[in-house]
Order: structure tokens, then sequence, then C-alpha cells
């Protein structure tokens, strides 16, 4: 075999190998970004899927573009929560919509709800829906990154968030309407 010959077959093995190397290395392409399926919840279970979320990470934070439809139009609470799941459970003596989520995703113990950049980690932009039912947007948020929230619940709640514990706790958000697992 010449030279040449054998440089070019040298070459194209370890081209081979090292995109078969790289397509397993945590910092692949596929590993900034993950789509998240979103499902109707209710204190009876999960229900029928009604869209997705795409989280990706940029130098300005936590991409979010939802991909959502059939929920109420408006302003609505939208937020990361401490468990990965969307299961409904008991809270003080009655069966709730994916309470099993947990609170929100709140690592540093700050002391109140807040907006995207202060307050909870968890705590996200609201999510405004439009009169059709659908919310097909991008969002922000400015101090995550995808690996802070692998394996965590997002929800949307029925009602909107005025970033602040008064008048209601947790920005007056109230019911959990829908919910993805981040896996």
């Amino acid at each position: 075999m010449s030279s040449s010959l054998f440089n070019f077959t040298l070459l194209c093995a370890m081209t081979g190998l090292a995109m078969v190397g790289c397509a397993n290395t945590p910092m692949s392409s596929s590993s900034n970004e993950h789509r998240v399926i979103v499902h109707a919840v209710s204190a009876q279970g999960v229900g029928r899927a009604i869209g997705s979320i795409q989280f990706k990470d940029s130098p300005a934070g936590l991409v979010i573009n939802t991909d959502l439809s059939e929920l109420p139009s408006g302003p609505h609470g939208f937020h990361i929560h401490e468990k990965g799941s969307c299961d409904p459970a008991e809270k003080d003596g009655k069966m709730g919509a994916a309470i099993a989520a947990g609170g929100h995703f709140n690592p540093t113990q700050a002391p109140h709800h807040g907006t995207p950049l202060q307050g909870h980690l968890g705590d996200l932009p609201v999510l405004n829906v439009d009169a059709q039912g659908q919310a097909k947007t991008s969002l922000i948020a400015p101090r995550l990154k995808l690996a802070d929230i692998h394996g965590l619940a997002v929800m949307v709640h029925a009602g909107g968030d005025n970033y602040a514990d008064q008048p209601k706790p947790l920005g007056g958000g109230g019911e959990r309407i829908a919910c993805g697992l981040i896996q």
C-alpha cells in the first residue's frame, strides 16, 4: 500500500472514531437543548398532551420556546418545580393537580417568590396565551441553564403571576393546569 493511501485510510479511521466518540460526549450539540411534552393536569391525573416546550442554553440564559394549545387565554404563572412529577397528590386533605411536583425550584432558598431576575430560580416570565388558547412564544430565564432543571417539572398555572407573595402567595397563579417532565 502506498504511503499516501495508508495515510488517507488512517485519517478516515481516526475521523470515524473521533466522530463516534464525540457523539457520546456530554458537550454534543444536542446536549444544550431539550424538548418536553406538556400535558393537561387535574386532580384526577395527567391528561392529554397539549404541546411542547423547548429549552435551550444560550449566553443570555435558558431560552424557552413554547408551542402550547388548549389553554385558557390570558396571563399564566409559569415555573420550574422542584420534583420531576406531574402526578396529583394530596395537599391540605384534598387531591390537587400535579402537587407531586412540589414547590417552585428554589435551591438557593430565596425567602420570597419573585421575578426571573430575583426570587426562586424556578420563577419564569409570565406565559401569555392568546384568544385561541395558544402560547407560541420565546422567553428567557437568565439565571438558569438546562443542566439546572434536568429531572424537574415545568408548570403552567391557572392564573397570572404578579411576582409577589401579596395579596396571594406565589404570585396568585393558583391551580396547576399543565405540566411537563424535563428528563
